[in-house]
Order: structure tokens, then C-alpha cells, then sequence
């Protein structure tokens, strides 16, 4: 119902054979290339800003350009790119990355790739990621002590700086050792290229980094690498055979890129990195030591594609966890309820909800409900008449719900902000006449930010916690705000990895439906009077269908690292120092 800005996707491809042998076999020189823009072309749900890709090409002669990079903005950017490049890109070592930004920076010099050029073919380094760093001023304080002076403040430039400064000490370590070896000239280049170890450049790097991230790098030298989080909280899968190693943030994307069977598919461990050196040698090692599993829920929920089959599974199941609520919202006249979803990520959730109650014998009645429109330009610039436009996102299948007799039950992914379910979907769902709106989300309450990747930072944007905030106020608890405020004030002053999340005394004095009745009273339009409820999945609904994915810090506040607690800790005393000023 509400987009959300998220998780990047990366596309990564190592063609283990030459070049030649891909032409003779597949009839194209380009075939990794063709391949990554399927690959990239199936993840484009992951990133419509912007895209780019890399590529090394390996055995250039001096001279000759080895390393390219080709970027652009839009939800068209792919298309764009793949329009502009030629077969020269078409190298051993190919990289795709799409983006979805999650910090408010825009603009081409934020696209994924970032190079890092130099003289030596083994320093020039070019990074892509899905991730959200947590900790990037210490990061940045860091490198300016050493004296860097990195160029842009993002987490992605200050990660290509330190990682690059790291992959210099490595290639220095090897011109070290081939000088004690007595090699001269070229003899020292070769053996530098050779002998770089990119783990040295991982362990030395990574472990400084708090956040969620699957990072990705190519060296000049020939080098591939792909990194996930100790905690697991972003995805990574890859594929291997005797011709081709490739990665993606999903899997199926993989499945059907190379016609593969989900068992040829290996998800990457958590803290581990997939190495494939310049002779073609692959490895999996062990970078930092695997955390307890956090991988995120809200993949499962809404972000990956649903055509992996087990999140097509989970989101199904997550649709049955709510049978038993959505049966007490309809006092359980099954019979004299109309069931639907809001297009189109909510609709295996939705197939769930069905398959639930059916296997409870009641016979279900369904219809699609809710049609969304094409987005209207709202040219008129006065607010009621821009009001009226935005109601109309939506409309609505008339005749099939009875007016006065039926319950109407819609279900949604998730309810963020609620801003579409005021503005647009129960004033257009009320034109029905139902004798009750139920709305459903398949996710619990959306309490708290994510600083993983996810565009959802500020508090206040949550429907639920404007709720909490309003309760307190209703019930001259005021008190309690201050309290936590000042609280949150006195973490910050502590190390990040000492800290404790304050934020979750505000909702301690409320029961899940004391804030249900409170969205409801504040997202009903002026001028509804249906009888209206929300019903939310339950913690325990979304572990028992997800129940590998246990990174639910949106939904209960339990960040798996310090830096998370710390941002939640700050994003509430921003939200009190804001509302002062106002």
C-alpha cells in the first residue's frame, strides 16, 4: 500500500573460462554481460533510482583500459545503461547493482559502483553493496586521523576509502615480499597479482563496521569478492559451476537467469565471504564470526519477489496466523463477509487468509476490491482539491459487497505510516456501504526505525508510535515522554555497545489493542462512520511463519547491534528537539 524505499540489489558474475570459450559455445562474446541484465532486469523491484555496473577484464596488455564503469539515474537507468555499452564490457569480472536510496542523498555520484583508481593494477578497487552502515562517523573519524581526507560523507565512499587503504597495505605487504624474493620489473607486478589475499583486506576492514550489508568488490587485478553481516540481516545467494559463478540478493532471480533447481542455489553464510582469486580458485572463509541470526522478516514480508518458494510459503502462512483474529473482528459471520487485498504484494498473504478459513470448512466469499489507478498529477494547488485527487488512487469493484449487511475484510502487508488508508483506501472502501471495514496487516505494529537499509528512520513516521504518543497525551502522561527523553539523552552518553533501547517505555503502559483503536480513531476521515477495525499480525503469528528470519527490531525494538540501539536511542531525541522548535 505504501512503498517503502529499500534493500539495494547486487548482481555479481564470474565467468571462469576465457572469453573465447563462451563465444564458441553460447554464440556471443557478450554472454556474462546479457546475463547480468537479466539478473539485474529481475531485481529492478529492489532499487528505481538509479543503477550501474562494473567489469575486469583479465590479461590486458599495458595501455589498454582493464576496468569499466557505467552508471545512471531513473527507474529506466538499467535499460539506459545497457543501451550505452558495447563488448568491451563484456570482461571476465562483471558487477550490477540497483538502488533504492535510504540516507535522502541523491544524485548520480551516490550510484553504486564506487572505483577507486590507481597506477597498480591490484589498488584500483570498485565496490558495490546493499547496506546501511550505523557507525560511519567513528568510521570517519577514524580515516581523517590516519589522515585521509575522504571526499564525500557517505557510508559507501568512506567503506571504498578504508577498504582501499587496507587493499594498499596488502599489495605493499606483497611488493615487500617479492623484493626479498629478488624479482624486479614486471616479475614484481605478477607476483603482486597473484599473491593478494582479499581476506587480509576483509578481516582488517569489515569487522569496524556496524549495520546490515552484503558489500561486493572487484580489484583491478582480477580479484571478486562478496561479504555478508555476521548477523545475516541482508540476503545473498549464489550459484557455482565449472563455467560460472554468480551471486544475487535472491534466489530466484538465479533460478531463472541459468534454468536451476533451488538446490543448485547456496545461500552465502552470515560473516562469510565468497573469494574467487585471479587464477579462478574459489573459497568461502569465515570473516568475522557468525552472530546470532538476524536476518530480516520484512524481506519475507513485502521486499523479496514472491516467487521464491519459500517466501510464497511464509507469506501464505502468514495470511493463516490470522484467522483467529480476523474471525473475532467478523463476530465470525464468515458467511456474511466479503474478502480482498490491497494490490499487489499483500496478495499471496491474502490467498493465505482464504486457505485458512476454508480449512476451517466455512465457505469464503472473494472478490478484488481494490483497483489502483495510474499516479494522478495533482496540478491544482490548493489543498482540499489535491486532497480529493489523492482520494482517488484507488477505486473500487461496486456491486458485489451488500450494502449494510456485509463486513468488508481487506488485507495489507504491512501499515506503515497509514497516510494511504487516510487519504485514499477507506474513503474509497466506504463508498461500498459495508456494514464493517476490517483492515488487516500480514506485519505486526511497525513500531520502530530500521538503520539497516530501509527508508523508515524517523519515528514519528509510524502510525503506531503517533498512536502511543497519542495515548500518553490523552491520558496526561506526559511525564513519560519527558522521562524517556531525558533517558535517551543519558544512553547516547554511554559507548553504543553499553546502551539500552529507552524508546520501549513508551508503549510499555498499552495493550496491541489500546493502539489498534487508536490508529483507527486517527486515520478515520472526516465524514466515515462505517464501524471500522485494524488487526495487525502478532509477534508470535510472524515467527511461526517466518520462522528462519528472526530480525524483527521494526516490530519489537530488539536491534541486533549497538549501533542500532544507539540510532533509536538518537532518533527519539530528534523527534523531541524537532516538536520544541515548532
Amino acid at each position: 500500500m505504501e512503498q517503502l524505499k529499500h534493500e539495494c540489489g547486487v548482481a555479481m558474475i564470474r565467468l571462469l573460462k576465457p572469453l573465447e570459450y563462451y563465444e564458441k559455445k553460447y554464440g556471443t562474446c557478450c554472454y556474462g554481460l546479457n546475463k547480468l541484465y537479466l539478473m539485474m532486469e529481475k531485481q529492478h523491484n529492489r532499487g528505481q533510482e538509479g543503477a550501474g555496473i562494473a567489469s575486469v577484464h583479465l590479461n590486458v596488455e599495458p595501455g589498454c583500459e582493464y576496468m569499466f564503469r557505467e552508471k545512471a539515474e531513473g527507474k529506466d537507468a538499467i535499460s539506459e545503461i545497457f543501451s550505452r555499452v558495447d563488448a568491451s564490457f563484456s570482461g571476465e569480472l562483471l558487477m550490477g547493482h540497483l538502488r533504492y536510496s535510504t540516507t535522502g542523498k541523491s544524485g548520480l555520484t551516490f550510484v553504486h559502483p564506487f572505483l577507486r583508481r590507481n597506477n597498480w593494477r591490484a589498488k584500483n578497487l570498485c565496490l558495490c553493496g546493499n547496506f546501511n552502515m550505523t557507525n560511519i562517523e567513528e568510521i570517519f573519524t577514524q580515516l581523517t586521523e590516519q589522515g585521509q581526507y575522504p571526499r564525500i560523507y557517505s557510508d559507501s565512499y568512506i567503506m571504498l576509502e578504508l577498504m582501499g587503504h587496507r587493499l594498499d597495505r596488502e599489495v605493499e605487504r606483497n611488493y615487500k615480499a617479492a623484493k626479498e624474493k629478488n624479482l624486479e620489473g614486471t616479475a614484481i607486478t605478477d607476483y603482486i597479482d597473484s599473491n593478494v589475499d582479499v581476506s587480509n583486506v576483509l578481516k582488517t576492514s569489515m569487522p569496524q563496521f556496524d549495520g546490515g550489508y552484503v558489500v561486493c568488490g572487484l580489484t583491478g587485478s582480477g580479484e571478486f569478492f562478496t561479504m555478508r553481516d555476521p548477523w545475516g540481516i541482508r540476503p545473498a545467494f549464489y550459484y557455482q559451476d565449472d563455467e560460472i559463478v554468480a551471486l544475487a540478493s535472491e534466489r530466484p532471480v538465479l533460478q531463472t537467469t541459468f534454468d536451476l533447481q533451488i538446490n543448485d542455489i547456496h545461500e552465502l553464510p552470515a560473516g562469510s565471504a565468497l573469494i574467487i582469486k585471479r587464477s579462478g580458485d574459489i573459497n568461502l572463509q569465515s570473516i568475522i564470526p557468525q552472530k546470532e541470526s538476524h536476518a530480516c522478516s520484512f524481506e519475507r514480508i513485502y521486499f523479496s519477489r514472491g516467487n521464491d518458494c519459500d517466501i510464497y510459503h511464509e507469506r501464505q502462512q502468514l495470511g493463516k496466523q490470522l484467522v483467529p483474529a480476523v474471525s473475532q473482528a467478523i463476530d465470525g459471520d464468515v458467511k456474511n463477509t466479503v474478502f480482498s487485498f490491497i494490490p499487489h504484494t499483500a496478495e499471496v498473504a491474502y490467498y493465505g487468509l482464504l486457505q485458512g478459513f476454508m480449512q476451517k470448512g466455512h465457505d469464503v466469499r472473494f472478490e478484488k476490491i481494490a483497483w489502483k489507478d495510474i499516479k494522478l498529477r495533482t496540478f491544482i494547488t490548493e489543498d482540499n482539491q489535491r486532497n480529493d485527487l489523492a482520494a482517488h488512487v484507488y477505486d473500487v469493484t461496486y456491486g458485489v459487497v451488500r450494502q449494510q449487511e456485509d463486513n468488508l475484510v481487506v488485507i495489507d502487508d504491512s501499515i506503515v505510516r497509514g497516510t494511504t488508508l487516510k487519504e485514499s483506501i477507506i474513503k474509497i472502501l466506504d463508498r461500498l456501504r459495508p456494514k464493517k471495514i476490517v483492515l488487516v496487516s500480514s506485519a505486526p505494529q511497525i513500531r520502530y526505525p530500521d538503520f539497516y537499509g530501509i527508508d523508515m528512520a524517523r519515528l514519528e513516521e509510524f502510525i503506531a508510535f503517533r498512536a502511543c504518543i497519542a495515548l500518553l497525551e490523552d491520558r496526561h502522561m506526559d511525564d513519560l515522554i519527558e522521562k524517556v527523553y531525558q533517558r535517551c539523552k543519558e544512553e547516547l552518553k554511554k559507548p553504543a555497545a553499553e546502551q539500552v533501547l529507552a524508546v520501549k517505555e513508551l508503549y510499555r503502559p498499552f495493550g496491541t489493542q489500546e493502539i489498534n483503536e487508536k490508529i483507527v480513531e486517527m486515520l478515520r476521515p472526516d465524514n466515515v462512520t462505517t464501524p471500522i477495525e485494524i488487526v495487525f499480525q502478532s509477534i508470535e503469528g510472524l515467527h511461526a511463519a517466518c520462522p528462519n528470519h528472526h530480525g524483527d527490531w521494526y516490530f519489537t525494538g530488539d536491534y541486533p547491534t549497538p549501533g542500532g540501539v544507539r540510532l533509536c536511542n538518537q532518533s527519539f531525541v530528534r523527534y523531541i528537539d524537532r516538536l520544541s522548535k515548532e
